[in-house]
């Protein structure tokens, strides 16, 4: 194959662009309504400033949303002063970012994005300028949340998958330490990388075994696992795709339904005659539609298909059902997506021809996103029949993109055992 066009041109091609995007992100925190810095300016830099003055640390003197690795990026976000947290946060994400395109750079979409279908003529295209358009579509979102922290942890940990399946399970580790959701990539591996599983689970336990110790030596054993019930008494958010038909039930003025603000863990919810049923089986669905997902990624490989096709299908299986069954919607969960969708795309040819569709599906899900929060949140919230609109469109993408990855197994599958046959 023969080779055309000067990488140096690419690669400051694609730092310019990286600059303009993060650039364009950081000032759209800065000017849009809504607060999209909110949760660092206010609540981590709350964290913090208790720690330091007080002397009583989320997560190791009591109990805490999240496990107890996210407390160190928003440390060092701070180490500048409380008073700019917002600009040392929004600088540490824009490094990790460029670390997660660096370890991504070597990644081409061969067979899909404008390169030939046998990949002979043409060198594809790089993973990360998707990713990078992906950033721009979901908005400041993208940067304002501690999940941009365990998305980076799972995105370096994508370029370890065919390599270094034992790094790949340490990195997606310290994502779940940083925000849960990334625990089910290792699982995906501990399933699916047939010969490899001894290193997953010495990768995911050398990991956990470090962080644990060091919690239990700063004296944080009671509240290590505190977070796993931080959520269980929570109602249906009002982004949830659950919550959808109850938000309209609010906006045609049905008895009882309403958006109301919950102090306790200060997020908007929606209440109405269903909503507490509705909430109560949302935990019990994503268990079911998960394991609906591992038979048939089993089933499907038992019948010959490719494991490294497959794995990436059941993360985003994985990943799409956390989202569209959770009663929490929050915004930055779309941001989640990129890693099962860059791992589909930089897994060979036929695994881009199969993630093609759903990396475009996923830039429009993201824009609505942006939509939704930070730009009309304002609107959603007094229930504006235009963004309730909005917001149904988005989450019957996330459902769509959920029941792809459902057909996909199946016709993976399927297609396995007719060329055994």
């Amino acid at each position: 194959m023969r080779r055309t066009g000067n990488p140096w041109i690419e690669r400051v091609g694609f730092v310019l662009a990286f600059a303009a995007v993060h650039a364009a992100l950081w000032w759209l925190t800065a000017i849009s309504a809504n607060l999209p810095l909110g949760d660092v300016t206010i609540t981590y830099s709350r964290w913090i400033e208790t720690g330091r003055s007080a002397d009583f640390w989320v997560g190791i003197d009591g109990e805490w949303v999240y496990p107890i690795l996210a407390i160190v990026p928003m440390a060092a976000a701070a180490l500048g002063g409380i008073a700019s947290i917002g600009s040392g946060w929004l600088l540490l994400m824009v490094l990790l970012d460029a670390v997660a395109c660096a370890f991504l750079w070597r990644f081409r979409a061969r067979g899909g994005f404008g390169s030939r279908a046998d990949g002979s003529s043409s060198r594809g295209v790089r993973v990360v300028w998707w990713w990078l358009a992906f950033l721009l579509a979901l908005g400041p979102i993208a940067l304002g949340r501690i999940d941009t922290v365990a998305t980076v942890f799972a995105l370096v940990g994508v370029a370890f998958v065919a390599s270094r399946p034992a790094v790949a399970s340490a990195l997606f580790t310290a994502g779940a330490w940083t925000k849960v959701w990334p625990a089910a990539l290792v699982g995906v591996l501990l399933l699916l990388r047939k010969g490899h599983r001894r290193g997953v689970l010495a990768g995911a336990l050398v990991l956990s075994a470090l962080i644990v110790l060091v919690d239990v030596l700063w004296g944080g054993a009671p509240y290590l696992l505190s977070f796993i019930g931080e959520q269980t008494g929570r109602a249906l958010q009002i982004e949830s795709p659950l919550a959808t038909p109850f938000m309209w039930s609010a906006a045609f003025g049905a008895p009882g339904a309403a958006v109301f603000y919950n102090q306790q863990i200060l997020t908007f919810e929606v209440s109405g005659a269903g909503t507490h049923a509705a909430a109560a089986v949302s935990t019990p669905l994503m268990a079911i539609v998960v394991v609906a997902g591992v038979v048939l990624a089993l089933w499907a490989a038992r019948r010959g298909a490719r494991r490294a096709e497959l794995a990436p299908v059941l993360a985003l299986l994985f990943v799409a059902t956390l989202i569209a069954t959770n009663k929490v919607g929050s915004p930055q969960y779309i941001g989640w997506l990129a890693v099962p969708i860059v791992w589909g795309l930089a897994a060979g040819t036929p695994s881009v021809r199969r993630f093609v569709p759903i990396a475009i599906a996923a830039l429009p899900t993201a824009v609505l996103t942006q939509l939704i929060y930070p730009a009309y949140y304002d609107q959603v919230l007094t229930l504006q029949p235009w963004m309730l609109v909005v917001l149904t469109l988005r989450n019957v993408l996330e459902v769509a993109i959920l029941a792809w990855t459902v057909v996909e197994l199946v016709r993976m599958g399927r297609g396995a055992g007719r060329m055994d046959a």
